[in-house]
C-alpha cells in the first residue's frame, strides 16, 4: 500500500492519497469540526464506454447503449434486501448517478459513517443479476427513457449534441434507447461488471468528519484484491466539424429555449482540467452581466435571467454551451458571434478578466470548506489523473492570454450549433 499526504501549496489544505493493494485508489480528507461524512464510490465507466477490452481479449467488445445506467440500477439489488433500506437503518442518505464517463454510489451521513462505509463497499462488489430482475428493470428504464424524452431541457442538449456529434456516444441519451436496452441482459451485465467494477479502475473518495486510520482499516477488511486487467477503451474516430448548424423542435413550453454550443478539440487528463478552467473563464468574460453584449440582450427583453453558460467536457468530448429562454434564439447567436469576434480582435478586457479570475479563486477557496464538494474534488480529480489541488494552482497562473488564445482556437462559428425547443401550435397565444 502506497500513503502519500497532498497538499496545496496556496491554502495549505491536505488529503492523503492511499494506492490500495486491492488495486483501489483512495482519496481521504479529515475535516476536524464538521458534522457531516460524505463519501463517493466511483468507477471510470459511463455511457460512452461501449467499445472495449482487456489484455486477454483478442478483439474489442460492443455493448448496448445505456448499459452503464442499467447496471447503476441493479447494484442498489442484492439477494438480501435493497441498500437504501440499510442505509434507511444507519440514518445515511444514499444515491447513484451514471454520467457520460463515470458512475458512482454515494452516501451523505452524521454519525454511523463507519457503518456506512461498509455498506457502500459491500454492495458495490456484490452483484447479483438475474433474468427476472433485469427484465423487470427494462420495463422501469424504458419508462425513464419515455420521461426524459418528454422533457425540454433533456431534449434541447440532446437535439444539439446529435447536430454536433457524427459518431461520438456522448451524442446518445445516458439511459439509451428502448431499443438498446432490450438487448441487455444478465450475461452482458456480467461481462461489464467484471470489466469495468475491477478496484483498478475505481476511486473511493471521503471526506468530513472522519479518521483515516479508521477509513483504511475498513477497506483493509471490506476490499478483495483485483488484478488489474488492462482494460482498454476505445471511440470513433470524430472530426471537429459538425453534422448540422441548426435543429428545432415543438414541445409544450411556456416559453422556447435553446442551446448554443461550440465543439471543441478534445483532451485528457491536466491538459483537460486546464482547458476547462480557461474556458469557464472565457465564457464568464463573454456573457458577464456587465458585458454590452448581456445588457444590450436583457434591456430588449431578448433574454431573461435564465441566460447561462456551460463547460461540456469529457472523454473525448470537449463543448461549451450557452443557453436559456427566448423568443429569437438566432438574435443570442448572431450577438453571440459578434461579441466574441470583436474579443477576437481587441483582446480581453483585463479589468474584467482580473475579477473573473478572482471571483473563480475565490469561489474555489470557498468549497474546501464544503464537506461535499471536496469529496466531488477528490473524486473528479482523481478520476481524471490530476491531483485534488491542481485546479486552484491552474486558476492562480491563468492569464488574459490563455483566455484569447482559447477563444480565438476553439469558438468558430463553423463549429456553432443552434438547438431550439420551441412552442406546440396549442402553446402559442392568439
Amino acid at each position: 500500500m502506497k500513503k502519500e499526504i497532498i497538499t496545496s501549496r496556496h491554502t495549505g489544505d491536505s488529503c492523503i492519497h492511499v494506492t490500495h493493494k486491492s488495486g483501489l485508489n483512495i482519496y481521504i480528507c479529515e475535516m476536524p469540526g464538521f458534522s457531516s461524512v460524505k463519501a463517493l464510490f466511483g468507477t471510470d465507466y459511463g455511457s460512452v464506454d461501449t467499445t472495449f477490452k482487456i489484455a486477454s481479449d483478442t478483439e474489442y467488445t460492443t455493448v448496448p447503449m445505456g448499459i452503464a445506467h442499467f447496471l447503476e440500477h441493479k447494484l442498489f439489488e442484492n439477494e438480501e434486501c435493497g441498500v437504501f433500506e440499510l442505509y434507511a437503518a444507519t440514518g445515511a442518505a444514499g444515491n447513484a448517478f451514471t454520467s457520460f464517463d463515470k458512475t458512482c454510489y454515494l452516501f451523505s451521513c452524521s454519525k454511523n459513517y463507519t457503518e456506512n462505509l461498509k455498506i457502500l463497499l459491500d454492495f458495490v462488489q456484490k452483484p447479483f443479476f438475474t433474468k427476472e430482475n433485469v427484465d423487470k428493470e427494462q420495463g422501469i428504464i424504458g419508462q425513464e427513457i419515455q420521461m426524459t424524452n418528454d422533457n425540454p431541457e433533456w431534449r434541447v442538449l440532446f437535439n444539439m449534441l446529435k447536430c454536433m456529434y457524427h459518431e461520438h456516444p456522448v451524442k446518445i441519451d445516458i439511459a439509451g434507447t428502448a431499443e438498446s436496452i432490450a438487448q441487455i441482459d444478465a450475461e452482458l451485465l456480467y461481462k461489464c461488471y467484471d470489466t469495468f467494477y475491477n478496484l483498478n479502475n475505481m476511486t473511493l473518495a471521503i471526506a468530513g468528519n472522519i479518521n483515516a486510520d479508521e477509513v483504511l482499516a475498513i477497506c483493509d477488511e471490506m476490499l478483495r484484491p483485483c488484478e488489474d486487467k488492462g482494460l482498454e477503451t476505445i471511440f470513433p474516430d470524430e472530426p471537429l466539424t459538425v453534422v448540422q448548424h441548426e435543429i428545432r423542435e415543438r414541445q409544450p413550453v411556456g416559453a422556447p429555449i435553446f442551446q448554443l454550443g461550440f465543439k471543441c478539440a478534445p483532451c485528457s487528463g491536466y491538459e483537460l482540467l486546464k482547458k476547462n478552467l480557461t474556458a469557464a473563464a472565457a465564457c464568464a468574460m463573454i456573457c458577464d452581466v456587465s458585458s454590452e453584449m448581456y445588457q444590450k440582450l436583457l434591456s430588449s427583453g431578448v433574454i431573461n435571467s435564465s441566460f447561462g453558460f456551460d463547460v461540456f467536457c469529457g472523454d473525448g468530448y470537449f463543448a461549451v454551451i450557452f443557453g436559456g429562454e427566448s423568443e429569437s434564439p438566432e438574435t443570442v447567436r448572431d450577438e453571440l458571434i459578434s461579441a466574441i469576434s470583436k474579443i477576437k480582435a481587441n483582446g480581453v478586457d483585463e479589468k474584467l478578466f482580473s475579477r473573473i479570475k478572482k471571483e473563480t479563486y475565490g469561489m474555489s477557496i470557498r468549497e474546501l470548506n464544503n464537506v461535499d464538494a471536496v469529496a466531488a474534488l477528490m473524486l473528479n480529480h482523481g478520476m481524471n489523473g490530476v491531483k485534488p489541488y491542481d485546479s486552484i494552482d491552474i486558476i492562480s497562473e491563468l492569464t488574459s492570454g490563455d483566455v484569447l488564445d482559447f477563444i480565438r482556437d476553439e469558438l468558430a462559428e463553423d463549429r456553432l450549433v443552434l438547438s431550439i425547443i420551441d412552442r406546440t401550435e396549442e402553446m402559442i397565444q392568439p
